[in-house]
């Protein structure tokens, strides 16, 4: 948490919201990403649907493209996510660009900074999405807990 929240700690309470549910998109992706995604590919992502939407707000239509297959796919996941939520709020669509496009800038951030300020021993390629993992993520012992003993664990514990 101490590498997190510096960095977003300037976030407003709707920027936040949709740091949350766009790194909740990129976490759900990850999940089935073949290849597995690695932090440049988060970062190019939402770097990459960031600039679309800035560009948008100039009021030039382009669509920004990454450099890796990983990162467009996971660009055009979160471009789709964030545009629903932004025509889903009527009069307020442009406000909530606005705020997606700091929020993703700030993902961006922290997916090129993880691997440098707080490697993962495990994967330091994918740094970040571990981090966000462990803070996102259900807590390990709690899941465990309330799924009870496997049907072939041992029930009885011999000291």
């Amino acid at each position: 948490m101490a590498f997190v929240m510096p960095r977003i700690s300037d976030l407003s309470e709707a920027q936040y919201r949709l740091f949350l549910f766009v790194q909740a998109i990129v976490l759900q992706h990850a999940v089935g990403a073949v290849p597995a995604l690695v932090d440049s590919d988060v970062a190019e992502a939402a770097g990459t649907v960031a600039a679309t939407i800035e560009t948008a707000r100039s009021g030039i239509i382009y669509e920004h493209q990454a450099r890796s297959i990983p990162a467009q796919r996971l660009a055009d996941e979160v471009g789709k996510a964030v545009m629903d939520i932004a025509r889903r709020s009527g009069a307020e669509a442009s406000r909530v660009e606005r705020e997606a496009a700091v929020a993703l800038r700030h993902i961006e951030r922290l997916a090129r900074e993880a691997g440098v300020e707080s490697p993962d021993p495990d994967r330091p390629s994918a740094s970040w999405l571990a981090l966000a993992d462990r803070m996102m993520g259900p807590p390990r012992a709690a899941e465990a807990a309330e799924r009870g003993p496997a049907k072939d664990e041992p029930r009885i514990i011999i000291p």
